[in-house]
């Protein structure tokens, strides 16, 4: 029975050969694709160990893992050891691998200019009846990775908590940030706390070797750039 423990279950292996252990204190790049898959269904057969079961499965794919990711529940369970359970939790983690390249498959976006970030974040805060403060997190290609919103206030103004900036870069891996906020009454000009805000996080960003790359300000038609106006 495919419940049944056995002298291969993975808990009776050396600590050296148990996959589990391995990818804790390793790291998962450290297992192949074999020991892998012998996590997702724990236990080989009497015959074989999990590994050694999955390296057959996997062979006769020619060790192709899109290949493996197309075999059925039906064909999987021809492989002794392989129960209906098992041969469910193998396909569930490779469409799950299949979703994940299609959403790694988007195309990020670019920042090339404070215009495309005027074109980024005018639909989301342009029109805005009150004021909000975004920063927008970028790779070392000035792609972005991650936006959010940081303050939501009145047209009078909002607060900026630097901490939180600098714990989001450094989750998501940025190297670069850029400071975003509208100004509903249509002003262009940044006030006395606008440059305030911009320095103080330019340099608490420094000491993290994070660049403040801009800031914008956004109106419903119009923007204006620190950076192109020297101000950083």
């Amino acid at each position: 029975m495919e419940g049944k423990k056995t002298p291969f279950s993975i808990k009776h292996w050396s600590e050296t050969d148990q996959p589990r252990e391995k990818l804790v204190l390793k790291g998962k790049t450290a297992l192949s694709d074999a020991e892998l898959v012998a996590i997702l269904i724990g236990s080989g057969n009497r015959q074989e160990s999990a590994v050694a079961l999955c390296q057959r499965i996997l062979a006769s794919t020619n060790n192709n893992l899109n290949a493996l990711g197309k075999l059925t529940v039906n064909e999987l369970m021809t492989f002794k050891g392989i129960g209906e359970a098992k041969a469910v939790s193998i396909v569930a983690a490779l469409e799950l691998g299949r979703r994940r390249r299609v959403e790694e498959a988007l195309i990020l976006d670019k920042i090339t200019s404070s215009k495309s970030v005027f074109e980024l974040m005018q639909p989301i805060i342009g029109e805005l009846p009150h004021e909000e403060f975004w920063i927008i997190y970028l790779n070392n290609s000035n792609k972005v990775i991650h936006k959010s919103q940081l303050s939501k206030g009145g047209i009078t103004g909002t607060l900026v908590d630097t901490r939180l900036v600098l714990k989001e870069a450094l989750q998501f891996g940025a190297v670069a940030l850029i400071l975003v906020h509208n100004h509903p009454s249509g002003t262009l000009q940044p006030s006395q706390a606008d440059k305030q805000i911009t320095t103080k996080l330019k340099v608490a960003a420094e000491s993290l070797d994070i660049k403040v790359l801009d800031h914008i300000i956004i109106t419903e038609t119009t923007y204006f750039s620190f950076a192109d106006e020297a101000l950083l």
